[in-house]
C-alpha cells in the first residue's frame, strides 16, 4: 500500500460552525473564494488552493498567469480544459466544480483539491515501492484514458507529473489542457493550437506554444512530434507505454542529453527492451506490453486502451515469484 502524509487539518476537518453558518441573502460570486495560496505553476497557468466560502471547503483554483490572461487562444484552451474535465466524469479524473470569470473578466475554474504524490515523486523513490503497486497506477490511468477515448477525447500529455496518487487509494489523471477533441463530423480542433506543418521548433522540455508540438517530448509519440493532423487516441497509448517502460527499468525510452537528440530518438530509435537494461526482474508480459505501446507506427500499437489494460491485469506476478522464491 502507498503511504502518504495526512492533509493539513484546516483542509480536512469538518466543524459545526462551518456547516451551520448562515448563507448570505445576496450571493456575490466575486467574493466567493478567499485565502489563496499558489501550489503549482504550469507553462501558462497558475494553480492555487483557496477556500470556497459558500461551501466551507478548500478547492483547487486554476487560471492563467498574468502575462497570458489577455491571450484569446490561451483563454480558449483553459475554458476547453475546464469543460473537458467536467464532462469526463470518471473515478480517475478530478471533479470540476465551477467555470467562471473573476472580477476582471478573466476565466478560471475550480476543482477538487487532492493531496498526494505525483508518479514522478514516487519514481524518485522507486526502491520504496514494489512493481505491483506501480503497475496498478498505470492500470487506473488506463481506465481513465479508456473512458476518455470512448467519449472522443485524447489527452496528449501523459507523463508521470500528470498522474497523482492520493492517500485514500485515489489515482487521478491530471491536466487536460492539451486534450484533443473532434467535431461531430470527425474534424479535429482548428483554433491553431494543435501544431503546424511547417516544422517543429524545440524551445523547452515541455512544449506548449502556439504552432508547436504539444506535450513533453520524452513521452510524446512520433506523430505528435511530427505534428500529424490525423493524430488520435493512440498517441496516449504510446505515452502511457513510455511511462510503463520507465517504471520497469528506470530509464526513459527516448535517449539523449539535448532536446534535438531526444526528438531524434523518439522518431528513429527503437529502445532496448526493459528486460535488457533493468537491474531488477521484469516480467516478460509487462516488457512486451511496453514495447508494443512504443511502436513508431500507430497501427502496430494496441488499437484501444482496453487491450493494454486487459494484459496489465493478467497474472504476471507469478514470473516474479519464480525469481524471488
Amino acid at each position: 500500500m502507498l503511504h502518504f502524509p495526512e492533509p493539513p487539518k484546516n483542509y480536512s476537518s469538518v466543524f459545526l460552525d462551518e456547516t451551520d453558518k448562515p448563507l448570505p441573502e445576496k450571493i456575490d460570486p466575486r467574493t466567493r473564494y478567499a485565502f489563496f495560496s499558489t501550489i503549482a505553476k504550469g507553462g501558462k497557468s497558475l494553480i492555487k488552493s483557496c477556500k470556497d466560502l459558500h461551501l466551507s471547503r478548500f478547492v483547487c483554483y486554476k487560471t492563467l498567469k498574468p502575462e497570458f490572461t489577455d491571450d484569446e487562444i490561451e483563454q480558449k484552451r483553459l475554458i476547453r480544459e475546464a469543460r473537458v474535465s467536467a464532462m469526463l466524469q470518471h473515478p480517475n479524473t478530478i471533479p470540476t466544480y465551477e467555470l467562471g470569470r473573476d472580477a476582471r473578466g478573466y476565466p478560471y475554474f475550480t476543482m477538487k483539491l487532492v493531496h498526494g504524490y505525483t508518479l514522478r515523486e514516487i519514481l524518485d523513490y522507486r526502491d520504496r515501492y514494489d512493481l505491483t503497486q506501480l503497475v496498478e497506477l498505470v492500470v487506473q490511468v488506463g481506465h481513465a484514458l479508456q473512458y476518455a477515448h470512448v467519449h472522443g477525447v485524447a489527452h496528449r500529455d501523459i507523463k508521470p507529473e500528470n498522474i497523482l496518487a492520493g492517500p485514500y487509494g485515489e489515482v487521478l489523471l491530471l491536466d487536460w489542457g492539451l486534450a484533443k477533441v473532434w467535431h461531430p463530423d470527425g474534424r479535429g480542433a482548428s483554433e491553431g493550437d494543435s501544431g503546424s506543418s511547417k516544422g517543429l521548433h524545440i524551445e523547452d522540455i515541455s512544449l506548449t506554444g502556439h504552432g508547436k508540438a504539444q506535450g513533453t517530448i520524452h513521452y510524446m509519440s512520433p506523430e505528435q512530434l511530427n505534428l500529424d493532423p490525423s493524430i488520435d487516441h493512440r498517441t496516449d497509448i504510446f505515452s502511457l507505454g513510455a511511462v510503463l517502460y520507465e517504471i520497469l527499468c528506470g530509464n526513459k525510452p527516448a535517449a539523449g542529453e539535448k532536446m534535438h537528440e531526444v526528438v531524434e530518438s523518439v522518431l528513429n530509435d527503437q529502445p532496448p527492451e526493459a528486460t535488457e537494461v533493468s537491474s531488477q526482474v521484469v516480467p516478460r508480459l509487462l516488457d512486451d506490453v511496453a514495447m508494443k505501446c512504443l511502436s513508431k507506427n500507430p497501427e502496430d500499437r494496441f488499437q484501444s486502451m482496453e487491450e493494454m489494460v486487459i494484459l496489465l491485469q493478467q497474472n504476471w506476478q507469478t514470473e516474479l515469484s519464480r525469481f524471488t522464491s
